[in-house]
């Protein structure tokens, strides 16, 4: 009898584990696939999510599609200088009559395709097209101060792809023509639109391309005065009398013939050379130049009182002033006064370490303004040259290590050494004031201008530098002698 009883829980607990266990299976298995489902769910959601922002970036520039997503809303903006280009096809009325709608579309479809390849590697924003009508703008939504030049130079391109596309129909083939009209002046850019979002510009400016594009011909670039006055250096205008435009008055009118010969491959007109993208990127400088001075006035550490902003500033000038008394090209001087604006700017990261952290910067920066890897590579080279001791091995470097210390030869040497003094007494890298100038009497010993203008230039004040701090060191060891 014990033995049943036995065998009677033994079989009761067998049961009751193997109902646990399976009780247990379906709920892991229901857990999977709950999981299974979320995941799926999750990468549905964020596949759409991406799908949406691909979208935003594709109908709105990207700074814009960010603030959008970010505060859900885009505030207008108005911009002082922008260039606004807007191009349609001479008799395009006519043609949608003589062809089928299927080829209609495919060729309009193929122009559009070849002028937003032009005006992406401008830097360009496509604003709309409507019809055969192709509205862009540059200086939106990123200001800068090249956009006439390169909106011209874009329109010409344009206008040349329309030829070359031409020359490969065959006979009976509609020649398509286009006519492109340009303004620049202020506009006002926002967002349009509830359920479909479109970025768009107003103002007389608008206006005023669009006029130009009208009174224009066929294969010819019409653009107004204000335009021509920015663009005059850089390409041949003929002048074509004048038009009245509403809130303007008369406007006077230009005939783009062509780019600059100098200034063209094979001195064609047709095409920029390696010169016309140098002086292009002088100019952008500038915007570089702005947008350099405002990060380090804002972030630059309180107590850099040496490595601030007058001293960037300082060398900025003296590098070109060096550069151009030694003999440089506009090309060197380019990159060695992009070089001199990121020199010390590693110090916005990193004090110790300022000059890597300054190239690094320049990697992340200069591509925005149109640097290619080979003038940022150079830039990186003179960056690290400016790290002491100086070993400058071309004459770039030579320059810009003259530049970084050109204080040890100018008036304003105490001062400015004082500052110095102070910046690195805080940092923990160097004692006593008498210690300080120990080692400047040291330094100043040995060191030497590379430059002949520097050494024409700083030699003789370094030197009566020198002697005033030895003179100040004897005095101050006479005092503690008696």
């Amino acid at each position: 009898m014990l033995g049943v009883w036995i065998s009677l829980f033994l079989f009761i607990g067998t049961s009751a584990l193997l109902i646990h266990c399976y009780l247990m299976l379906k709920h892991s298995q229901a857990v999977n696939e709950l999981e299974t489902q979320l995941y799926h769910r999750t990468e549905e959601l964020i596949r759409e999510k991406t799908k949406s922002e691909n979208l935003l970036t594709r109908v709105l520039p990207e700074k814009t599609a960010q603030e959008l997503k970010q505060y859900g809303k885009v505030e207008a903006q108005k911009f002082q200088m922008v260039t606004v280009l807007f191009s349609d096809i001479q008799g395009f009325t006519r043609i949608t009559d003589e062809i089928n709608s299927e080829e209609l579309i495919d060729q309009l479809d193929r122009f559009f395709f070849e002028f937003d390849m032009v005006v992406d590697r401008y830097k360009i924003e496509k604003i709309k097209t409507i019809g055969d009508a192709y509205m862009c703008a540059g200086g939106i939504p990123e200001k800068n101060r090249t956009n006439p030049i390169e909106v011209v130079a874009a329109a010409l391109e344009m206008t040349n792809r329309m030829r070359e596309i031409n020359k490969y129909r065959v006979n009976g083939e509609e020649v398509w023509e286009l006519r492109i009209g340009i303004d620049t002046g202020p506009v006002i850019a926002g967002v349009v639109g509830r359920n479909k979002l479109s970025y768009d510009i107003w103002g007389s400016t608008v206006n005023a391309a669009s006029r130009m594009e009208s009174a224009g011909e066929a294969g010819k670039i019409n653009i107004s005065e204000n335009t021509y006055l920015l663009v005059r250096d850089y390409f041949n205008c003929t002048y074509r009398g004048k038009i009245p435009i509403k809130n303007k008055g008369d406007v006077k009118m230009y005939f783009v013939e062509g780019i600059i010969p100098k200034l063209s491959v094979n001195n064609d007109g047709l095409f920029p050379n390696n010169d016309f993208t140098t002086e292009l990127q002088l100019i952008r400088l500038g915007d570089l130049e702005e947008f350099m001075l405002e990060k380090l006035e804002k972030g630059l550490p309180k107590n850099l009182y040496y490595h601030n902003l007058k001293h960037t500033v300082d060398v900025y000038t003296q590098v070109e002033l060096i550069g151009r008394s030694e003999g440089l090209s506009k090309k060197d001087l380019l990159i060695l006064r992009t070089a001199a604006l990121l020199h010390d700017a590693g110090h916005l990261v990193d004090y110790a370490t300022h000059e890597e952290m300054g190239v690094k910067l320049a990697h992340e920066i200069l591509p925005k303004f149109g640097y290619n890897k080979n003038q940022i590579a150079q830039v990186a080279q003179l960056i690290m040259a400016t790290k002491l001791p100086p070993n400058p091995q071309n004459i770039m470097e030579e320059i810009i290590c003259d530049a970084d210390l050109d204080y040890l030869g100018r008036a304003d040497f105490i001062p400015v050494s004082n500052m110095l003094y102070k910046e690195l007494h805080e940092h923990g890298m160097v004692g006593s004031l008498h210690d300080w100038n120990t080692l400047q009497i040291k330094f100043i010993e040995k060191h030497q201008y590379f430059t002949k203008t520097a050494r024409r230039l700083r030699n003789v004040n370094k030197e009566l530098q020198l002697q005033s701090i030895k003179k100040w060191m004897e005095q101050m060891e006479n005092k503690e002698i008696q």
